[in-house]
């Protein structure tokens, strides 16, 4: 696996954080055997947001703000992400990101009434629910990576993942080339469909260029097994809303409609115009959302 150095080679707070959305809002707290970087605004009903796989909290930069008017929000970096510190590799699966996840929400004694996760955040979210960790009324997910991969890239994306984890020169070589290449950053949101901000790309070039956030998330993509969420999932209590975006070229609608029979009372909505990084295209449009599944279902404000 790869080398703690390796790991560890991450953003520094003092000099990167100075660039961070909503930075008056973070703090460190130390649970779960990590150092964790959080970010907590507003009052009233419990909202936590998980981000997904080589995201962090900056990913809710603009989101956030808006829902704490409404919600007392928490935000996070996972595991490795970020300015969290990073734990063993073998830890950086599902049942063991959830682990953690509950792990700083008990030293936080926050227990979210409503939760939103985004892509692998929304896995991670439901096996923390389905785990018993924390009991919400409802689980937003946004393009939720909540299925194993289907055809081809299914039968390659483990074996690829386990096979660059296991490099420290993957990561390296990756992030040197963040550096070098401020384009090739841009070149992979877009690929996303999403269409972000100068800023927006440049914050993702800044988490790419260190080796341990890149680390982070390849040991993430080489222990992560949906198999046991897919059957757990139709005993999940909480009600799932399922977001998708009709431009998203990384977890694509139809990810959501294979969702369905399994938990045939959720709610489906599908958005048109933005990509797999919607809440980072729009965070008003997003929060409108928001606010109107609860007009309609009442649970959370």
């Amino acid at each position: 696996m790869t080398s703690s150095a390796v790991m560890n080679d991450k953003p520094v707070w003092s000099r990167d954080g100075a660039v961070w959305p909503n930075r008056e809002l973070s703090r460190f707290v130390e649970a779960a055997g990590l150092t964790w970087h959080i970010q907590e605004a507003g009052q009233g009903p419990t909202l936590v947001l998980v981000h997904g796989t080589g995201a962090s909290s900056h990913s809710w930069g603009g989101l956030l703000p808006l829902l704490a008017r409404h919600y007392r929000v928490l935000a996070l970096d996972l595991p490795g992400h970020g300015f969290t510190s990073a734990p063993s590799p073998k830890n950086l699966s599902l049942p063991g990101m959830a682990g953690a996840l509950g792990g700083l929400l008990d030293t936080l004694e926050f227990r979210p009434v409503c939760c939103i996760g985004h892509s692998a955040g929304a896995a991670i979210l439901a096996r923390l629910c389905l785990d018993g960790g924390i009991e919400p009324q409802r689980l937003v997910s946004l393009s939720g990576a909540l299925l194993p991969l289907r055809g081809l890239a299914g039968h390659w994306f483990s074996p690829a993942a386990k096979l660059f984890a296991r490099s420290s020169i993957v990561p390296r070589f990756f992030a040197r080339g963040a550096r070098k290449d401020p384009r090739s950053v841009k070149r992979m949101v877009d690929g996303t469909g999403s269409r972000l901000s100068p800023e927006g790309v440049e914050l993702y070039r800044l988490l790419i260029s260190y080796p341990g956030h890149l680390a982070a998330a390849l040991n993430m993509m080489a222990n992560w097994d949906l198999q046991p969420l897919m059957r757990d999932l139709p005993k999940l209590e909480a009600e799932l809303v399922l977001i998708s975006f009709d431009h998203d070229r990384t977890v694509p609608p139809a990810e959501a409609d294979r969702v369905m029979p399994l938990l045939p009372g959720a709610q489906r909505l599908r958005m048109q115009g933005f990509g797999h990084l919607a809440h980072e295209e729009a965070p008003e449009t997003l929060c409108e959302l928001i606010l109107e599944i609860d007009q309609r279902s009442p649970g959370c404000v």
